[in-house]
């Protein structure tokens, strides 16, 4: 079987090799076989297991689900409920995420249609943003709450 460099399979999957690296450090992707010269060689089934990785991110999986899947695939007689119920998981987040996105649409749409022109120290939407009070009441996250940005 021919085998890879890592900067081949980055190439072919898309996947950076920094990133390949961390797959291999956290378990998701099989450390792979030397050259002689210690160099990583990776067969097909890594660049498999690559594009599944990638396109399970892609799809807003987190790194635990995918670890799970993973895991699931390797067993492939076993029931898919397991599967089927990780997917659901993943669709009530991405369903959260998508609710939240609107919200803040809401607001920043609000913001912005409030904005009347003027100077830099009587904007609108710089108070709003220096302050949560001027936002529409439950558009989004509530006064002191700690959320980074919402990933997509």
């Amino acid at each position: 079987m021919a085998t890879l460099t890592i900067g081949k399979v980055a190439a072919a999957t898309g996947v950076k090799v920094t990133t390949i690296r961390y797959y291999e450090l956290i378990g998701l992707l099989a450390e792979p076989g030397r050259s002689d010269s210690g160099q990583r060689r990776y067969g097909s089934d890594a660049i498999d297991r690559l594009n599944f990785i990638r396109h399970a991110r892609e799809l807003g999986f987190d790194i635990p689900a995918i670890r799970d899947l993973v895991t699931l695939q390797d067993d492939p007689d076993r029931d898919c409920d397991s599967v089927d119920a990780i997917a659901r998981d993943n669709l009530a987040r991405v369903r959260s995420r998508l609710s939240r996105l609107k919200l803040l649409e809401t607001e920043l749409e609000r913001m912005i249609a409030s904005c009347a022109g003027g100077t830099v120290g009587a904007c609108h939407i710089l108070q709003v943003l220096g302050d949560h009070t001027h936002c529409a009441p439950n558009d989004h996250v509530g006064h002191g709450a700690k959320v980074g940005p919402i990933e997509l």
